[in-house]
């Protein structure tokens, strides 16, 4: 209350506010351990994983009692959280948010922040805020690298004005293939819930509306001026008004094999996968060598067997859980 920007006022409209953070890995649990002890009036987590030993580098609000519990991200997380500020309202949903359940989970919510580490989600969550002209705030890390970016829909770029398609998952490497330097974390999720904090004490005249890139190892920091990649009328979301991931066009798909302890994962991506670079990818992580011909590839990892089809189709034997089989698709291929 004693910052100018924000004062007793604010402060008022902080407690009377709400976020859906979708999310609750590495940016996930640094948003709502900020955002929580700044006084947020209800918060909303939705997580579809459970806590692994190699999370606790990154993902502040868990420990090893957690993992001991083999407790859902969500839940554990939501109960350190109420013991930190009693007076948030903190709900805890474990579940994976898809195309069907999305509307219903950010009902009432003005604000919606991005923890997730995957296109596929992250254009699902623009398409609903585009289509209920929603704000929310994206965030990325991979390595050393972050990036960060307010979406005003009818008013700045969207995410997909800025990557019109999801890059090829052979392009897009994922945490738990390429690693996360948790300062990084730290620096985009502080800087996701700063303008958060500026659209929910009502400071939305200063929002950044850059798309901010930087290398934490190396300093490099940079305000890109995107503003010129919003054309009425050019993107194919918040111009033409398709949401092709939130009516189910777009997007992975699930199906449980009878009698296999398998599922299969079908993302239908616009060129094939390119198994070498998949392959280089897997290989520190895999169990045994990675076996692979023109058609399909193979890998163990851990207690999974994954083979991969040219086409984006993958079969995960080891489970027959769907939303497990979509987070081991995330983490090992990239979506």
């Amino acid at each position: 209350m004693l910052i100018e920007s924000i004062g007793v006022e604010g402060q008022r409209r902080l407690l009377e506010s709400g976020v859906l953070l979708i999310g609750c890995g590495a940016l996930g649990t640094v948003l709502a351990n900020t955002l929580v002890r700044a006084g947020v009036g209800r918060l909303r987590i939705c997580d579809r994983d459970f806590i692994e030993r190699d999370n606790l580098q990154r993902q502040v609000l868990f420990d090893e009692d957690d993992l001991a519990a083999n407790v859902p991200k969500a839940e554990a997380a939501a109960a350190k959280l109420r013991r930190a500020n009693s007076d948030v309202t903190v709900e805890a949903v474990v579940a994976d948010v898809h195309a069907e359940n999305i509307e219903l989970l950010a009902e009432g919510f003005p604000l919606i922040l991005d923890g997730t580490d995957n296109f596929e989600t992250r254009f699902l969550i623009n398409d609903l805020c585009v289509k209920t002209a929603c704000p929310w705030v994206y965030g990325a890390v991979i390595g050393t690298t972050g990036l960060c970016m307010t979406v005003m829909p009818n008013d700045t770029p969207c995410l997909r004005c800025i990557f019109e398609e999801p890059p090829p998952p052979e392009m897009n490497p994922t945490c738990d293939t390429a690693g996360v330097l948790a300062t990084t974390v730290n620096v985009v999720a502080s800087l996701q819930a700063t303008e958060a904090l500026k659209l929910l004490t009502g400071r939305v005249a200063e929002i950044n509306r850059h798309l901010v890139s930087m290398d934490v190892w190396s300093g490099r920091f940079m305000n890109l001026n995107v503003q010129s990649a919003y054309q009425p009328g050019a993107c194919k979301c918040c111009g033409r008004g398709e949401f092709e991931y939130l009516d189910g066009r777009r997007g992975s798909k699930t199906t449980t094999l009878c009698g296999r302890n398998a599922v299969q994962v079908n993302l239908r991506t616009a060129h094939p996968i390119r198994f070498d670079d998949i392959s280089a990818r897997l290989q520190p992580i895999a169990a045994g060598p990675i076996r692979r011909n023109a058609f399909l590839l193979r890998a163990s990892i851990g207690e999974f067997e994954l083979t991969l089809f040219a086409d984006g189709r993958a079969i995960i034997q080891g489970t027959d859980d769907p939303e497990k089989a979509r987070s081991i698709y995330a983490k090992y291929v990239g979506a």
